[in-house]
């Protein structure tokens, strides 16, 4: 049943996928001549090459490579330029790229048409389900186990979110916690300290506006943004996923009409513009210091970091107060299974996972790396030690609400039901009996 709604999403976007072929740009040059050596030992190529035996390999992102601040971005346009230099003569790396708000729908107007990129992107959990059910993506275990590849992650554990049926069919490149990012600065000034529970909160946020601050920035425009911040809500009044997925436990229970209630409450501190304001403004919002508090993924250090530097030493980190557990995810690769170049492709995603690559993850995007390797932590953002600070500290980690619900369409719904309650066109009470009416006729038997 849930193949065939994926398949049938897939062929309604097929009607765009014309529009994308002059998507992207290329982040390197593949020229004439051979004879360098890859990662991996080989050679590349031996002797010249004719420009038509090139082989191109199509790589989709969330971001515009040539014209991104964000540092983590920019690593991957350096890896996807070294990948080109090393492999020249043999292959070549076609990007392409577009929006966070627009990837999927774009992906999936690509594969409609037949027309999937070799390598692609994705966020681990239903999403990734979506590529898996249908065979888009290709199982990676073989490569994984050549040449010791899969024994340079920390542990088999990274590779949990993109197992299915005992089949590998992602490779992560990174870890990341959502935490509080917040303007030391600012609470200085305002006399306000980090908080550790709920009330807490309201309290810093009250002193942060008495002081003529903007307490929080935050995204209601792009949903998934607002959920997050509800998915620690939830996790607060113990809310547990499991159980409403089988039926055990109901969405009517109070908890989550707590949660929305808190939601309205907390809203009542974000910048004027959060309806309307997509992720890259809210974050702008706060690196630009025209609020205090960012609620983000430990992603968002490559972009504060790469748009406004000198805002790195007063940019502090604490962990959602009220809660034992933080949000923990990471950005994957799949394989098309229709690849002409499989070998290439993998190489490819090899390419993210080196030493080189891993070592830039956390020395200047910020980012946990997924490997064994050992990199300069004086060098890194000061913001990453405050992470794994939290990491430390925390009893754990969940998914993003949104990602583990059972189909990327309920969580879909979750984000829309937690803006629709923000921006007042939902009661608390009904849009828990929304959630309820909407799991009992799409998520249990």
């Amino acid at each position: 049943m849930k193949k065939r709604r994926i398949l049938a999403t897939l062929m309604t976007a097929a009607m765009f996928a014309t529009t994308l072929t002059g998507c992207g740009g290329d982040s390197g040059n593949s020229g004439n001549s051979g004879g360098s050596t890859n990662n991996s030992g080989n050679s590349s190529s031996s002797g010249k090459k004719d420009k038509d035996s090139v082989q191109e390999i199509t790589w989709m992102f969330w971001d515009d490579l040539d014209a991104t601040e964000d540092l983590i971005s920019l690593g991957y346009k350096e890896t996807i330029e070294r990948f080109n230099k090393d492999y020249e003569g043999q292959y070549r790396v076609k990007p392409i790229t577009t929006n966070l708000e627009e990837y999927y729908n774009k992906l999936n107007a690509l594969v409609a048409a037949g027309e999937t990129p070799d390598v692609f992107i994705v966020s681990p959990g239903p999403q990734l389900t979506d590529y898996v059910e249908p065979g888009v993506a290709a199982p990676l275990d073989d490569y994984l186990n050549k040449d010791g590849w899969k024994d340079s992650f920390t542990s088999d554990a990274v590779f949990t979110q993109q197992t299915y049926d005992g089949k590998i069919y992602a490779v992560p490149l990174n870890t990341a916690a959502a935490c509080c990012f917040y303007n030391t600065e600012m609470f200085e000034k305002a006399g306000a300290s980090v908080p550790k529970n709920w009330d807490e909160m309201i309290k810093t946020c009250d002193k942060l506006k008495a002081a003529g601050y903007t307490p929080v920035t935050i995204s209601a425009g792009t949903a998934w943004c607002l959920s997050m911040v509800a998915g620690y809500m939830c996790e607060a009044e113990g809310v547990n996923l499991p159980k409403l997925a089988d039926g055990s436990a109901s969405w009517t229970d109070g908890k989550l009409e707590n949660v929305c209630n808190k939601l309205v409450q907390f809203s009542d501190y974000f910048q004027r513009t959060a309806a309307g304001d997509t992720n890259d403004v809210a974050t702008a919002n706060f690196y630009n210091e025209n609020a205090a508090i960012l609620i983000q993924g430990s992603w968002v250090i490559g972009q504060i970091n790469g748009s406004n530097p000198d805002f790195e030493s007063k940019c502090g980190v604490f962990q959602f107060p009220g809660v034992e557990r933080i949000i923990a995810k990471s950005d994957s690769l799949c394989m098309s299974s229709s690849t002409k170049n499989p070998d290439g492709a993998a190489a490819l995603i090899k390419y993210f996972t080196d030493d080189t690559a891993q070592k830039y993850t956390a020395e200047k995007g910020g980012k946990i790396p997924v490997t064994k390797v050992k990199y300069d932590e004086s060098v890194a953002p000061k913001q990453l030690a405050y992470v794994m600070d939290v990491f430390k500290n925390a009893k754990g980690t969940f998914g993003f609400y949104n990602e583990s619900m059972p189909t990327t369409e309920t969580g879909a719904h979750f984000d829309d039901t937690m803006v629709s309650v923000f921006l007042g066109d939902l009661k608390p009470a009904d849009a828990a009996k929304d959630m309820e009416d909407y799991y009992n006729a799409n998520c249990r038997k």
